[in-house]
């Protein structure tokens, strides 16, 4: 009986030793923190930055609890928001943040979970935004200073974060656009000014285009006219050589001039196959088929022919 007894103390003894060896222990993983907190109040930071190592730790059964805290990186999505910007433009951001807990004692007491850190976060962050876009314009918010402006609220946001033992790692603008119910205005806008423009080009490419043909009309005229000008010269001195060369020729042979330019009037006047002159075969134009020499016809010789027609009388 006594066996017995004692067989059944030992089990319940045993029993009673695992339970308080598998509620007394506890490990920390490589990626978390952790706090041993004694009715409340934290009595040991394990795996914080810089101190502790994961591992297998100890802590007082049924007296002592632990908080455990994620060490990685954690992502913070914050909603679209609404910013006026310097020059009073609506824009919708849209951003998110990188952060991770560099003091797990502190953070829990400031906010003691993810959930409420997110939500202080996401304040911070949303009135960070607000202050610093309202100080810079659309155009340094979209393209010119946007990494700038985002360091900025980065900086602002750590200052605050800090007194809840968190650091922000990272933070991005991921989408700057304005409102729906602004875009199609700001679109019409855009395309009225471009519009305009185009406008502005034609009607200065069209004036640059008439001044160019005028210039080119005039120094055409310009141009034609010297070369007129300079071919009647040229024709002139032309025509004076050719007669002063008929008069020397006619000078040095009178007969041959005369009988040369008798020969070229032949050839003009009697060219074709139906050729008609009505004139007298005793005439000036024809001595030189009467004679030769081109001397004019006696008148003597002319009078018999004439004999007839008087003798008819």
């Amino acid at each position: 009986m006594n066996g017995n007894a004692l067989r059944t103390g030992l089990v319940v003894l045993g029993a009673l030793v695992l339970v308080v060896i598998y509620a007394s222990a506890f490990t920390v993983g490589q990626t978390q923190q952790a706090l041993v907190l004694q009715f409340g109040r934290v009595r040991t930071v394990l795996n914080q930055a810089g101190t502790d190592k994961p591992g297998l730790y100890f802590k007082v059964p049924f007296l002592e609890s632990v908080t455990m805290f994620e060490k990685r990186l954690l992502d913070l999505d914050l909603p679209v928001q609404t910013v006026l910007s310097a020059d009073r433009q609506n824009l919708e951001v849209d951003a998110f943040a990188r952060y991770k807990i560099i003091d797990p004692l502190r953070f829990y007491q400031a906010v003691n979970n993810i959930q409420v850190a997110n939500q202080r976060l996401g304040s911070f962050t949303n009135a960070a935004m607000r202050n610093v876009l309202a100080s810079a314009s659309r155009d340094a918010i979209v393209r010119t200073q946007r990494e700038a402006l985002m360091n900025r609220i980065q900086e602002e946001v750590n200052r605050q974060a800090k007194n809840l033992g968190i650091e922000i790692v990272d933070l991005r603008l991921t989408r700057v656009d304005l409102p729906a119910a602004n875009s199609q205005a700001v679109y019409q806008r855009m395309r009225t000014e471009r519009e305009r423009e185009a406008a502005d080009l034609r009607a200065n490419g069209a004036q640059v285009a008439a001044t160019i043909k005028a210039r080119a009309d005039r120094d055409v005229t310009v141009l034609l006219a010297e070369a007129n000008q300079k071919a009647d010269q040229l024709r002139g001195q032309g025509e004076a050589d050719r007669n002063r060369i008929l008069a020397e020729a006619f000078g040095q042979d009178p007969d041959f001039f005369a009988f040369y330019r008798s020969m070229q009037a032949y050839e003009k006047g009697l060219t074709g196959p139906d050729t008609r002159l009505v004139i007298s075969p005793g005439s000036e134009f024809f001595r030189y088929f009467n004679d030769p020499q081109g001397r004019a016809r006696p008148a003597a010789a002319q009078a018999p022919a004439q004999a007839p027609a008087q003798a008819g009388q």
